[in-house]
Formats: C-alpha cells, sequence, structure tokens
C-alpha cells in the first residue's frame, strides 16, 4: 500500500493525473449511457449500441492509461511499441463488449454483475498488454501481490457499476454507476503502477517501431475524448429521442386503455405482443397470464376450465392461416351473454390486430329498427311490409291443393268515433281490435294493420272455402261486439273482402287487389258483412274508377245543372216551395241518374263542391221566383262536416241577394250522430242568419224523438218508402198518422215525399199532412220550366 501511495504522490504529475481523470469520468459516463440504450433495444439495434458502448468504454480505458502514463515519471526516457499498444486497444473494446453483452441480455443481478466484472477484466487486460508496450532502458518487474489487488478492484467496481446501471434507468443510477465505473478504471491502474519495479540497463535499446509516450499520449488522449464525446452526444441526443417517445408512449397507452374496444396484437406465430385492458375485460381473461403466450395456449387453457367451445387448434390455425395470406377476417361471438364482434387485420410483416367490440345494444337497437319497421307501432302487429312478406312466404308454403285466404278489413264508421270521441279514444279502439282479431285467427294466420283502420289476414292451410267463410263470420262477431274504452260504451261494424289463391290470384298484389274489390262490394252491401272476391268485381270497379275521372272532368267543364221539383201545400194546392235537384249531363252517356254519382262524389269527397255549386246555383235562381216561394238544398253529411259550410251559406245568399227565410236547408238523420255538439251548434249558427233547417227523410234512420227536443227542426219530411205503400199497408199509415201528428203538436211543418196518385195525396190531406212533392206534380225540370211549374192550375181536390 505504501509503494501505491509513493507512487501516486511522487512519481505522477498530479495535472495530467486530473485529465486522466477527467477522461474517465467522461467515457464512465457515455459507456453507461450507452448502456441503458442498449438495454432498452431489441434486435439489430441493440448490436450497433453494444458495439459503441464498447468502442467508447475502451477508448476511455486506453486513453486514460496513456494520459497517466504521460502523468508517470521514472526517471528514464522510454517510448511505446506500436502494435502492441494497438493490441492493448483492441483487448480494451474486445473484452469490454463481451462483458457489456453479458449484462445487457439479461435481467438477473447476478448475470448482470458478472458481465461488469469482465468489464473490470477488460480494464486489467488493456492496461498490462499496454505496460507490455513500453520500452524503456530498465527491466520491469512486478509486485505479484499488488498486481492481484489491482485485478480484484477492477473486477469489483466493474461488477458493482453495472449493477447499480442495471437495477433502474434514473439519473441517481447513471451518476452512481458511472462513478462507479470510473473508480474501477482509476484504482486499477494507478494500482497497478504501484506494482511495477524498474532496473535500470542502458543495454536495452528503444525499437524503430515506438513513438514517444507524449505524442502517444495527446494523440490517444484527444481521438479517444473526441470519440467519448460524440458517443455521449449520441447517447444524450437518443435518451431525448427515448423520451419524447416514451411520452408519446404513454399518450399512446392511455389511449389504449381508454378505448371502448378491446385490442389484442399477435406476432406472425400467433404470440400476444400487445393488448389493453378493454380486451382482457371483455373476453374474461383479467387472471390469465396473457402477454407472450401463444393464443392458442389461452384457449385450451379457456377450454379446459370450460369457458371456451370448440376447437382451438383449428380454430388457431384458421386466423393464422387467414393473416399470412392477407384477409381481413369478421365474425361475431357470444361471452357471457354479450355479442362481441371480432375484427382480425393483418399486419404488415406477418401478425395481426385483433379488435373486440360489444355490439349488444347495437344490435338490440338495430333488432327494434327493424320491428319497427316492419310493424305497427300502435298495434304491434305486422304492418304493409312484413304483411307482403308473409303473404310470399305462405304463397311458397302452400301445397298442392292447400288454399290460402286473404281476408281485408275496414271498421265501419270508424272516422265518425275518431272524430266524436277524440284520437286517443280512437287509437284505444284500434289496439282493442287488433287483440280481439289476434286472438281470433288460428296460430299459423297473420294479421297486420295496413294503415288507418284498415287490417288484413292471411289464412294459410285451409282445403275448403267453408274455412275462410267461417272466419270471417266469427270476425264479424267478434269485432261488432261492445268495447267499453274510457268510460265509454262502444259499437262499431266491419266490413269483410276475400280472395282466395290460386283461383282469385297467385300473386301478393293479385290477392290484395282483389280482397279491396270484394270489400268495396261488402261496403256497398250494407257493411256490417263479408264478400268474396268474384270476376265481375273487378270489372265494376275499372267502371267505378272511370266513373270516378269523369266526375272530377265534369266539375271543370260545367256539365251539372240543378233541376227542381215543386213542392205543393196540400190544403191550398198552391206551389210554396222547389227542391234544388242535382243533374250530370255527360256528353256520351247522356242523363247520369244522382243513384249512380252522389255515393262516389260522397265517398271522394267532391261532394263539397258539387254540394257549393248547387247551393250558389239555387240561391240565384230563386232570387227571381215570387217571394213566397222558397227554395230547398240537401246537404250531405260529408258536406255538413265542412269547416266552411257557414262560409258558403252567407256567401252564396250574399251573392244572390236571397233572403235567408227563403232557403231551406235539408239534412238526413245521419247528421246528427256525428259529432252532436258540434252539428248543433252549425244547426243554431244557421237558424240565427234566418235559414230554415228541414230534417229529411224522417223514419228511416236511427230516429229518435231526443233530435226533436234538442234541435227545433221548421220542418219533417216523411220518406217516400212509406208514403208509396201507404194505401196497401196499415202500418206505413200509421207512421204517417204518428208523425203528422207530432208535427201539428210541436209546431213543424210535415212535408211528404213520393206523391204519385190522387189516394196518396187525399190520405195524406186527411191524415193533417202540410205539404206534398212528387211525380202527381211534375218531375224534377230545369230553371227554365219554373214558371211554367208556378202557373199551372191549383190542384182540384180528389173524389
Amino acid at each position: 500500500m505504501y509503494q501505491v501511495l509513493y507512487c501516486l504522490t511522487d512519481e505522477h504529475d498530479w495535472r495530467l493525473v486530473a485529465l486522466g481523470g477527467a477522461v474517465c469520468l467522461l467515457a464512465s459516463s457515455a459507456a453507461i449511457s450507452l448502456f441503458h440504450r442498449a438495454r432498452a433495444t431489441r434486435g439489430s439495434g441493440r448490436l450497433v449500441w453494444l458495439t459503441l458502448d464498447a468502442v467508447v468504454a475502451g477508448c476511455g480505458i486506453w486513453a486514460t492509461h496513456f494520459i497517466a502514463m504521460l502523468a508517470y515519471g521514472p526517471g528514464a526516457v522510454g517510448a511505446y511499441n506500436v502494435p502492441v499498444t494497438l493490441l492493448s486497444l483492441i483487448f480494451a473494446i474486445a473484452v469490454t463488449f463481451v462483458g457489456l453483452s453479458v449484462a445487457v441480455s439479461t435481467m438477473r443481478p447476478s448475470l448482470v454483475a458478472l458481465g461488469g466484472a469482465i468489464v473490470g477484466g477488460g480494464v486489467a487486460a488493456m492496461h498490462y498488454t499496454g505496460m507490455m508496450a513500453l520500452e524503456i532502458p530498465a527491466r520491469v518487474s512486478w509486485a505479484t501481490g499488488t498486481v492481484a489487488a489491482s485485478i480484484l478492484l477492477g473486477l469489483v467496481f466493474g461488477a458493482f457499476a453495472l449493477h447499480v446501471a442495471g437495477r433502474r434507468e434514473s439519473l441517481s443510477g447513471a451518476l452512481g454507476a458511472t462513478v462507479l465505473l470510473t473508480i474501477a478504471i482509476v484504482s486499477h491502474h494507478f494500482t497497478a503502477m504501484g506494482a511495477v519495479q524498474l532496473t535500470p540497463d542502458p543495454a536495452l535499446a528503444i525499437s524503430g517501431l515506438s513513438i514517444p509516450p507524449t505524442s502517444l499520449s495527446v494523440f490517444t488522449a484527444s481521438a479517444a475524448a473526441a470519440i467519448i464525446v460524440i458517443a455521449l452526444v449520441a447517447a444524450l441526443l437518443d435518451r431525448r429521442a427515448k423520451g419524447e417517445l416514451g411520452r408519446q408512449q404513454i399518450v399512446l397507452d392511455s389511449a389504449l386503455e381508454n378505448m371502448s374496444q378491446g385490442l389484442c396484437m399477435f406476432d406472425a406465430d400467433g404470440k400476444i405482443i400487445l393488448f389493453n385492458e378493454r380486451y382482457a375485460a371483455m373476453l374474461r381473461r383479467t387472471d390469465i397470464a396473457l402477454t407472450g403466450r401463444l393464443l392458442v395456449d389461452v384457449l385450451r387453457e379457456e377450454q379446459a376450465k370450460g369457458e371456451w367451445q370448440g376447437n382451438a387448434d383449428e380454430f388457431f390455425a384458421r386466423l393464422v392461416a387467414d393473416a399470412r395470406e392477407g384477409r381481413t377476417t369478421t365474425e361475431i361471438v357470444n361471452r357471457s351473454g354479450r355479442s362481441i364482434r371480432v375484427v382480425n387485420q393483418p399486419m404488415q410483416g406477418g401478425g395481426w390486430v385483433a379488435t373486440f367490440e360489444d355490439i349488444t345494444e347495437w344490435l338490440e337497437a338495430q333488432a327494434k329498427i327493424s320491428h319497427m319497421a316492419r310493424h305497427d307501432a300502435l298495434t304491434s302487429l305486422p304492418n304493409r311490409v312484413l304483411f307482403h312478406e308473409e303473404l310470399e312466404q305462405g304463397l311458397r308454403r302452400t301445397k298442392s291443393g292447400d288454399q290460402l285466404a286473404v281476408l281485408c278489413l275496414d271498421l265501419d264508421h270508424f272516422k265518425d268515433i275518431n272524430d266524436s270521441l277524440g284520437h286517443p279514444i280512437g287509437d284505444a279502439l284500434l289496439k282493442e281490435v287488433g287483440r280481439r282479431l289476434k286472438a281470433t285467427v288460428g296460430e299459423n294466420d297473420t294479421v297486420a294493420r295496413l294503415g288507418g283502420d284498415e287490417f288484413a289476414v292471411v289464412q294459410i292451410g285451409r282445403s275448403e272455402e267453408t274455412a275462410a267463410r267461417s272466419l270471417a263470420g266469427r270476425l264479424v262477431e267478434v269485432i261488432s261486439a261492445p268495447y267499453e274504452i274510457d268510460d265509454h260504451q262502444i259499437v262499431i261494424g266491419v266490413s269483410i273482402g276475400i280472395s282466395l289463391s290460386p283461383q282469385d290470384g297467385s300473386n301478393p298484389d293479385e290477392l290484395l287487389k282483389n280482397a279491396d274489390l270484394a270489400l268495396y262490394r261488402a261496403k256497398a252491401d250494407g257493411r256490417g258483412t263479408y264478400r268474396f272476391f268474384e270476376t265481375g268485381m273487378d270489372a265494376r270497379a275499372q267502371a267505378r274508377r272511370l266513373l270516378e275521372m269523369d266526375l272530377r272532368a265534369a266539375l271543370q267543364r260545367d256539365e251539372f245543372q240543378v233541376y227542381y221539383q215543386p213542392i205543393r201545400d196540400v190544403a191550398s194546392g198552391r206551389v210554396v216551395a222547389f227542391e234544388a235537384l242535382l243533374r250530370w249531363h255527360h256528353p256520351q252517356r247522356g242523363l247520369i241518374a244522382p243513384i249512380s254519382f252522389i255515393p262516389l262524389a260522397e265517398e271522394t269527397g267532391l261532394i263539397v263542391q258539387l254540394g257549393e255549386f248547387v247551393l250558389r246555383s239555387a240561391c240565384t235562381d230563386a232570387a227571381t221566383w215570387p217571394d213566397d216561394v222558397d227554395v230547398a238544398v240537401n246537404l250531405s253529411p260529408v258536406q255538413f262536416k265542412s269547416p266552411h259550410l257557414i262560409t258558403s251559406v252567407t256567401e252564396a245568399l250574399t251573392a244572390s241577394g236571397l233572403d235567408a227565410r227563403r232557403l231551406e236547408l235539408e239534412i238526413t238523420e245521419s247528421v246528427l250522430l256525428q259529432n252532436g255538439e258540434a252539428t248543433l251548434t252549425t244547426l243554431h249558427e244557421l237558424r240565427a242568419m234566418g235559414v230554415r233547417i228541414s230534417l229529411d227523410d224522417f223514419g228511416t234512420g236511427y230516429s229518435s224523438l231526443s233530435y226533436l227536443r234538442s234541435f227545433p227542426f221548421d220542418k219533417i219530411k216523411i220518406d217516400r218508402s212509406f208514403v208509396s205503400e201507404l194505401a196497401t199497408r196499415e202500418d206505413s199509415m200509421a207512421i204517417i198518422r204518428a208523425v203528422t201528428g207530432l208535427g201539428r203538436s210541436l209546431g213543424i211543418i210535415t212535408t211528404a215525399e213520393g206523391v204519385e196518385n190522387d189516394v196518396q195525396l187525399e190520405l195524406l190531406r186527411r191524415e193533417g199532412c202540410t205539404q206534398a212533392q212528387g211525380y202527381l206534380f211534375s218531375k224534377p225540370r230545369p230553371a227554365s220550366d219554373v214558371a211554367m211549374m208556378l202557373d199551372r192550375p191549383r190542384l182540384r181536390a180528389s173524389a
């Protein structure tokens, strides 16, 4: 120890010793930094960093040695053999490379320390080889114990240096490892220099392959310092880049862990490289080691627990094959009651990325949307789209000899209920109708709501027409039964049209069309019944459509004309009024009877325009008649529901100048059935204007004396059906006697329609009927014939 201290204090230049220590510290710092870079890198990049680290560390050791040798003053002039000097550099780099490789390739602390010890051995190998390069006129001998101590110091401090560096990459760890590596190099060198013993020998000469120590030391120190500085700068730049990458990695990791999807990355062999927690939680694999494991092993482990079904090897082989062939695959798997969509996307260079998305709610939403698109929102019955599909499937399923029936249903007078009681009641009624229909049909039959109050049924698998007839009869009975909805008792009927396959059609559209034609016939025949399709119905429907087209065109071509039929006072025989009646002069068909087009006009809504035309024409014509002759105009139930009725009457009276008291509006009892309060309000408004109101066809509909009490009618018109049988049926006579008596008691005029002979007129006069009209007096005639009808002589009394 004394020899070492003596050598260090008395045989060295401290200025150069300080320079060598600085170079050593710089080299150690660069070496530790490069060591960390090598540990953080994989593949060929690690080899690059290891080589650079070995070069920097070896050059640093070599430069430190020769700077320190320049500071050594043994008292004789010497030189260095160039080949041996270069060999010492090669030893320094090679042995250091081996030690760093051992330390970098493992995470075990003992092996990392072993790598550091090898680096310390490299320091010794470089030092003693470098000493062999020294040529001096003296014999060199060594103190064996001191040599051993120097080697041991290099091994121990080298092992500690890399052990500290390998524990964690931090500033304190890097500083500690740098200091320990510097101590390993410096302590070895100066201890080894203390072991040197020189015996002068002038006979020893310096070879020609030598250079002076000063030149070599300055050159090597400068070159080594440059290499070290470059390496240190590279390490610092790499550290900064790695730091930026680390920050980006943190951001990417955060994004990965906050994905709504699960993600797992596999290499070309199917080994799990990367996954996020969402993946592990979604597939319930949080308790399984995943990183670095083959997917097939994970599947086998789950299969053993009963958590995965299927052949793991076949499934895994298919995934690997798809990835290698560049195929993207998508599948839906069920896991713990959840539906998960898996997309496997191949990666360049092999392997694939699998994304896992929980689509349970999405599938439920899609199913709901699909259900809404194919079902009625109110009743949840199939809608027209699904009904059409079911009908197509039914036609395909029907076997030879089987029969398929299509029933189209329409509720009778549903609009009246909807208007009078409100849409909520109407909706509740439709839902109850749908429930009754579904409960009545067979389990293989389909019930659908086509829209509004239209329903349809497909009856499958019956071989006889009687099955469809039986079902239609049950439906009429069930739907017509009273309903209790929100304290309202509602009675409603249903009309049904039926078409049969194959005789009435072999495709859905044809069957629906023919069933609809049969439905139209059921309505025309009085509603509340059913009708089967017949061949002639299509022709009648075509004729009806043509008539509707002609009817619309007739309004534009002014083909309508108002005719008038006189109403006479029974007692005096004087004409007291004319009833305005509409006639249609068709250019090809001639005069078309009202019974042929008035119902169609009411159904299509054209009756409103026709009614306004009659009202305007009648007021204009009546304004030219004597003041004691009135005009009567019929109001259709459809026309009466128009919100513009009061305005139309007012405008007609104003435009014509006719006194309102001379206008008589005739309504039927069906008008009183629709929205009673609103109807009475409209009637009172008309009466307030001075217009008189007549109740037409009394006794043929839903007659009730409450009508006469709720509104004071000016006139009651007795229907022609009672008048025609007046002389032959006692009950007709009794009805007329009752109505005329009622009129006298209430002060209401009574008018008998359809009087065709003197016998009928005499009986009406005897019973006290006030007025009469009919063919006995005149047929309806154009306005130009009114003067002639007024000038006819008074009727003479019958014998």
